[in-house]
């Protein structure tokens, strides 16, 4: 994985970035900074836009307005370029139900072409790091909710992204989850990361900015 120093320039770079659905803004007017490696956490209420935001990083929502420019490329324009750098955690788990967990991984390891004996060696270390050594053979329809994240988590950083986009990364975890989910998608590994957490207890100790975004109010870096 190459190093946030590798990173010319900032990671994540916003000017005036809005979004609207209809005549509806989600976002308006966002100005942000964030340098290669650092942590951001975002904060607000629901239908503030946390959601939004993060799936324009992701490169799955065009934006309305404004600049956009994610480990140096221009979005929407150079997507292309990002989608293999990205690691995208979101609200679905992107599981394919029908397959076991370890299935699951091998599908997405050859999308982003991994050698194969490399990713079977990739596959059985994440299985290690969230506990699903003994579950991966199941159908991901027979796991329960935490177990599907913790296979999520590990589909997550499988191609060892540059840049972590996680929203609720918690949600469905238990004490253990939580604390295997954080030797992977934590902070202090290089990797720039954004958190979309309604726990701001839990994550803004670990932030190096915090992003509070407010509905029908002008959004605010600390």
């Amino acid at each position: 994985m190459p190093s946030a120093q590798d990173q010319a320039g900032p990671a994540i770079l916003l000017a005036g970035l809005r979004r609207d659905y209809g005549d509806r803004p989600a976002l308006e007017g966002v100005d942000l900074e964030l340098a290669a490696g650092a942590s951001l956490v975002v904060l607000g209420p629901n239908g503030a836009g946390k959601t939004t935001l993060l799936r324009i990083l992701a490169t799955l929502l065009r934006p309305s307005g404004g600049e956009v420019a994610v480990l140096g490329c221009s979005l929407p324009g150079e997507a292309w370029k990002l989608r293999g750098r990205i690691g995208y955690l979101g609200h679905e788990p992107l599981l394919y139900r029908d397959l076991s967990g370890r299935e699951n991984l091998r599908f997405q390891a050859r999308l982003y072409g991994l050698e194969r004996e490399a990713a079977e060696a990739r596959i059985g270390e994440l299985l290690g790091a969230v506990g699903m050594e003994r579950r991966a053979d199941e159908r991901v329809a027979e796991l329960s909710a935490g177990m599907r994240q913790r296979l999520s988590i590990a589909r997550c950083v499988l191609h060892e992204p540059q840049l972590l986009l996680l929203d609720e990364p918690d949600s469905n975890l238990d004490a253990e989850g939580r604390e295997l989910a954080r030797g992977l998608i934590g902070p202090g590994d290089g990797r720039t990361r954004v958190v979309v957490t309604h726990d701001p207890d839990r994550h803004v100790p670990e932030a190096d900015q915090v992003l509070r975004l407010g509905i029908g109010e002008k959004a605010v870096v600390s």
